[in-house]
């Protein structure tokens, strides 16, 4: 058994949370098969999710009710949820309409390099040479990936698509930084439960206004896929992740977390029957080794 404290235990923990991850793409576009758009398919997840949050928030407030209190103004949290958990995510979810998941996956995993590059240019913080080497050797990588999926998918939708993925990784990425400091104020567990809260009141409120209240009107499937979304590559993973950075460190984990964009070219090829280039290959690989560059920069 692994000890629950010890390196093998947090690795593992940070490893099964980057595999129930890299489902959610896969679970997005068998989902999508069934004829359901992408905010009323957001909407499922953050409703079946919601539940988890709540219960979470309401008992990290109920043991200690002055955690509020450290935060000097509710708009930052506001903000932080409606970036990360709403557009970030109603971006992703958009996005996988057009492009396959494989190449989803990788724009996607490209937002620690972004995050470099808002604090350069917004926060006016230092760039290192390994840090540019990697921001390019990122982006080279997506080119080739782009250009692989392009020989593929003979279409415009695929621009469309990679564009949407990739505004969702430059507004995680504002989502990313912006949490921070509100997790160092109030903690992981009620900062990620309450973001989602706020998320949750966001998509309801989009959905309404392009669908109306259509809750009911989508077929056994759906439910079923917007459940494994909401539980498997939601909630579980988020808690499989925090434990996992709690034991070996943020760095250790992320670098665990670039099994991501693997294990999800390989469930797409299984349960999608997408097919992959030597060009695509090539861009996950060298995206991969970019962002391992950033990360061990140190």
């Amino acid at each position: 058994m692994l000890e629950k404290n010890g390196t093998a235990y947090g690795a593992a923990m940070a490893f099964v949370g980057a595999l129930l991850v890299s489902t959610k793409a896969i679970i997005v576009k068998l989902a999508y098969q069934h004829g359901v758009d992408s905010a009323s398919l957001l909407m499922l997840r953050m409703l079946f999710s919601l539940p988890f949050f709540a219960i979470i928030a309401w008992h990290s407030l109920s043991r200690k009710p002055q955690q509020l209190k450290v935060l000097k103004s509710p708009w930052p949290l506001l903000f932080s949820g409606l970036m990360g958990y709403y557009l970030a995510s109603f971006f992703d979810l958009a996005g996988l309409q057009y492009i396959d998941a494989g190449l989803e996956r990788i724009i996607l995993f490209t937002y620690p390099t972004i995050v470099v590059l808002i604090s350069f240019f917004y926060l006016k913080e230092k760039i290192t040479l390994p840090q540019v080497i990697a921001i390019l050797v990122t982006f080279v990588g997506i080119g080739l990936a782009y250009q692989g999926n392009l020989s593929i998918n003979q279409n415009a939708d695929v621009t469309k698509g990679a564009l949407l993925v990739f505004m969702a990784a430059v507004t995680y990425a504002i989502y990313f930084i912006g949490s921070q400091k509100l997790v160092a104020q109030i903690g992981t567990r009620l900062y990620n439960s309450l973001a989602m809260l706020i998320a949750t009141a966001a998509v309801l409120l989009h959905n309404s206004l392009v669908n109306g209240w259509n809750i009911f009107d989508f077929t056994a499937p759906v439910y079923g896929y917007a459940l494994l979304m909401g539980t498997l590559s939601t909630v579980i993973p988020s808690f499989l992740i925090v434990e996992g950075i709690r034991v070996i460190g943020a760095k250790n984990s992320s670098i665990i977390g670039t099994i991501g964009p693997i294990s999800t070219i390989l469930l797409a090829i299984i349960f999608l029957g997408e097919t992959i280039t030597v060009m695509q290959g090539i861009g996950t690989l060298v995206v991969i080794g970019g962002i391992l560059i950033l990360m061990l920069r140190k």
